[in-house]
């Protein structure tokens, strides 16, 4: 089992930033890629970004150029730097990942989750 707990969401306006750190409960998450997801009321859970285990990055076409993940394997983490946000934003943020090197951005396919941390960007 892997814990994983968000943290740094919080309200903004537009045109702001946030960064947002995914901790990990076990060294072993290094061999797996990891992931955030985003949920806005009303939505269904998607894809926002992805880091495979050897650093490849995924990025879903409305955060490309705004968004940049990052791993720290010796801290067992994943971040999120989000720039230039927007209202359209706004959702709680999830961590996941496993069980492969990989990436999905289908959030059936990996089996570990953070309870999610909350960004507001108003406008």
């Amino acid at each position: 089992q892997v814990r994983l707990v968000e943290s740094g969401g919080g309200l903004v306006q537009a045109g702001g930033s946030l960064r947002l750190s995914c901790a990990a409960s076990r060294r072993d998450v290094s061999s797996y890629g990891m992931a955030w997801f985003r949920q806005a009321p009303g939505k269904e859970r998607e894809f926002v970004s992805g880091i495979t285990r050897t650093g490849i990055t995924h990025y879903t076409d409305s955060v490309k150029g705004r968004f940049i993940i990052s791993r720290d394997n010796a801290e067992n983490a994943v971040y999120l730097q989000m720039n230039r946000l927007k209202p359209e934003d706004t959702a709680v943020y999830y961590c996941a990942t496993g069980p492969t090197g990989w990436i999905s951005r289908m959030p059936d396919d990996l089996p570990y989750w953070g309870q999610g941390t909350q960004v507001t960007v108003s406008s």
